[in-house]
């Protein structure tokens, strides 16, 4: 028999700005503590030095979390100019340095290539599988692997202060998997100086913004109270970027079983993947299919 896990059945989204020092993981787990919740997860993980929005689905809301994983994200981020590490980050070792320092002008031409649809290899020190095993347990036991490019869309990458000649900060606007990290070090190979990432920090990811998150501390003094409660946010709001259709009484009950349920939309087309609620509250995410939309997701809230 199954050990029943303990805790509220509680949906919803908890945004955090993250700390350096904790993993994602830990962040999770405090969270799920401080509300009591028997499920949480988190939309995107963050590098144990990076800093900003971690955004924490509960219950239900957890079945949206690969929509905001989807979601466009933005950072800032320093460069440290003319030093290549091992893990393209501070807490590496070094394995290049160089004398170089290339002027703002030199710096903006060479983020051109970088916007658009590119191709990115994930750093030695990432936690991408290569052979089943990840990578930076074969880099931390001296392994250099040959790890494939992959697809990354960048939407905006600006360079938006030079606070001396050896660091530079950018923002970034992207989608799913990138790598900041990779960013910095091939930035540096372009400008023919190496670079590494200095400091890290998500500034917004989908619908959530660092201006509405709680710091752990803030979480940790209104823990397990109805003040913590007051600042989840609808399990809805992960679903923002995907249509809504309206579902009525007999399609959300229909809905709810797992069945196809009839929707009343308008401006979506058939086979579009959609969102049915039913006053205000989700029902299902599916795909709509001539008045009724065939679910996929089935929310029991």
């Amino acid at each position: 028999m199954g050990r029943t896990r303990k805790g509220r059945d509680i949906s919803g989204w908890l945004v955090v700005d993250k700390p350096a020092g904790p993993t994602s993981t830990a962040v999770v787990n405090k969270v799920r503590w401080a509300m009591d919740a028997k499920k949480a997860g988190h939309a995107g993980t963050l590098d144990p030095d990076a800093t900003g929005i971690l955004a924490i689905a509960l219950g239900e809301a957890t079945k949206t979390v690969p929509f905001i994983t989807d979601a466009l994200k933005a950072y800032t981020f320093t460069v440290r100019l003319g030093v290549a590490t091992n893990t393209d980050d501070a807490e590496g070792e070094v394995l290049r340095t160089s004398d170089l320092r290339p002027n703002d002008a030199a710096i903006k031409d060479a983020l051109a290539p970088f916007i658009g649809d590119i191709e990115q290899v994930p750093p030695q020190f990432s936690a991408v599988k290569i052979d089943g095993e990840r990578a930076y347990k074969r880099a931390r036991d001296g392994e250099e692997m040959e790890i494939a490019a992959r697809p990354l869309y960048v939407d905006s990458l600006l360079l938006i202060d030079r606070p001396d000649a050896d660091h530079v900060t950018l923002e970034m606007v992207c989608g799913k998997g990138g790598y900041v990290r990779s960013i910095a070090r091939d930035l540096g190979e372009a400008l023919g100086c190496y670079g590494h990432v200095r400091e890290l920090r998500r500034i917004w990811s989908g619908p959530f913004e660092v201006e509405d998150a709680l710091t752990l501390e803030q979480i940790e003094g209104m823990a397990r109270t109805p003040d913590l409660d007051a600042h989840l946010l609808p399990l809805e709001q992960g679903l923002c970027d995907l249509p809504e259709v309206k579902a009525t009484a007999e399609g959300a009950t229909r809905l709810r079983n797992g069945n196809p349920g009839m929707v009343l939309a308008n401006d979506v087309e058939y086979g579009d993947e959609c969102w049915a609620s039913l006053d205000g509250k989700a029902v299902a995410v599916g795909r709509y299919k001539s008045g009724e939309l065939h679910p996929n997701r089935v929310f029991n809230v």
